[in-house]
């Protein structure tokens, strides 16, 4: 357990009749569904309240309910607490008004690269994001709806890898089975999440076959714009979506997935066994111990990376 003050996080809360939620941009399951069960979890609890939960758009995660993004003015932020969840730098956070909050609240589980809210409430032990929003729900003896419970389920689903990363536990599980007490059907999010057109398989077949290793051992695919533009998906499908095709390869322990945008090459980065987030901050990203995320200028410097992972594998 980190070192924060759970009953000093609630207290604040209920202090600000205006409560607005940030996450980060181009938003993961865990990312909305943390953002949009904490807008739920407060809703049900103190209608007397202003909740609002802003960013850019949802993307392939819209389908969970209600995960529109609310359009307010900057006049909205003058007195009210701005809550950020599921990021670990400034950067990372989509809409940065909330810098004209009269408060902030930070409530997170990546590495740490920074500190930028007026309270931190980050917990690296917690499969996701929204698993520690459900964790806090109860001990802040909050009533925990059944929709605020499916968007929460949603992130722990997505950030835990269906439950199988090694960042699960045996209070994952709690957490979940607690969720799930509060009554909601999960068929649907199984089916959003991993069902898929036959198009996108093959799409994902494709990608298979460009996997590459290199002399020690390192699985990447790299994606050029031309390729990229052409297929007809939008990058975070690419990047983030494609990545764990390399997951199951059988003698690696390391993969990345280099993807050419307007901006630079998106570069995921995962491990089984390695803490390959020391890589990413190196390079200007950050995430976890086993997966990160960062953002490099050109092909060069993606290669430099990829030469930072393969040395890595030495004497493993």
């Amino acid at each position: 357990m980190q070192n924060y003050d759970i009953k000093k996080s609630i207290e604040l809360i209920k202090l600000f009749d205006t409560i607005i939620i940030h996450r980060h941009s181009s938003p993961d399951g865990d990312a909305i569904g943390s953002q949009i069960g904490m807008r739920k979890l407060l809703q049900a609890n103190f209608p007397e309240k202003r909740i609002y939960a802003v960013g850019d758009h949802p993307g392939r995660y819209a389908f969970v309910d209600d995960a529109i993004m609310d359009d307010i003015g900057d006049e909205t932020y003058q007195g009210a607490l701005c809550i950020l969840l599921d990021m670990g730098a400034a950067h990372l956070v989509s809409d940065d008004r909330y810098r004209l909050a009269q408060k902030t609240i930070r409530i997170d589980h990546h590495q740490h690269v920074e500190n930028f809210a007026d309270f931190e409430l980050v917990d690296t032990s917690f499969e996701s994001c929204a698993g520690l929003v459900a964790y806090l729900a109860q001990e802040w003896g909050l009533v925990v709806p059944s929709d605020a419970a499916k968007a929460l389920f949603t992130g722990m689903v997505t950030d835990s890898g269906r439950f199988r990363y090694d960042s699960t536990n045996a209070r994952t599980f709690r957490i979940a089975s607690f969720l799930f007490e509060q009554g909601f059907d999960a068929s649907d999010i199984y089916q959003n999440l991993y069902g898929d057109d036959l198009d996108m398989i093959q799409i994902r077949a494709s990608f298979v076959l460009r996997i590459q290793l290199t002399e020690h051992g390192v699985a990447y695919i790299y994606t050029d714009k031309q390729l990229a533009e052409s297929l007809g998906i939008s990058t975070f499908t690419i990047s983030r979506g494609m990545v764990n095709t390399m997951a199951e390869i059988k003698g690696v322990n390391t993969w990345v997935n280099f993807t050419e945008t307007e901006e630079g090459v998106l570069c995921e980065l995962r491990s089984k066994n390695q803490n390959i987030n020391q890589i990413a901050v190196k390079y200007g990203g950050g995430g976890h111990i086993k997966a990160s995320g960062a953002m490099v200028k050109d092909r060069a410097e993606a290669m430099a990376m990829l030469h930072d992972l393969d040395q890595m594998q030495i004497g493993e």
